[in-house]
C-alpha cells in the first residue's frame, strides 16, 4: 500500500547535530527525547567531517544526529545540546519540513513539549 505524502501547514523541524563519538551521540539524543524535547533522533554513523578550525583544515569521523522537533521546541533543543555537547562551537542547524505523512507530522506534535 503507498501512503500519500501531503502537504500540510507544520511546525514541525529537523535539526543536525555531529558529535565526537557514539556515546555523546547517544547521550544526547536520549536527553533530547526523555526531556521531550525531540519526538525522535537518528544516530547516523560514518560520517566524515572535512572543516576548517584555528586556520587549518581537519577530517574527523563523527556521529550526526537528525533530531525532529517543533518550532515552539527548537531554541530549548538548541540550548539543551549547548549544554551536553563536549565541542567549542557545536553544529546546530535546522530546517523547517514542508510537507510529510500528516500522521508522522501529527505524531512529531504530540511527543514534544
Amino acid at each position: 500500500m503507498i501512503r500519500r505524502c501531503v502537504f500540510i501547514m507544520t511546525d514541525s523541524m529537523v535539526a543536525f547535530v555531529s558529535c565526537a563519538s557514539r556515546e555523546e551521540a547517544g547521550e544526547i539524543a536520549e536527553v533530547l527525547v526523555q526531556e521531550r524535547l525531540a519526538a525522535c533522533v537518528n544516530v547516523v554513523a560514518g560520517v566524515e567531517s572535512c572543516y576548517r578550525w584555528d586556520g587549518k583544515v581537519n577530517w574527523d569521523s563523527e556521529y550526526l544526529l537528525v533530531i525532529k522537533t517543533t518550532v515552539g521546541a527548537l531554541d530549548r533543543t538548541r540550548q539543551r545540546v549547548l549544554e551536553v555537547h563536549s565541542y567549542d562551537l557545536p553544529e546546530f542547524v535546522a530546517f523547517k519540513i514542508d510537507a510529510g505523512s500528516e500522521p508522522y507530522l501529527n505524531w512529531i506534535k504530540d511527543s514534544v513539549d
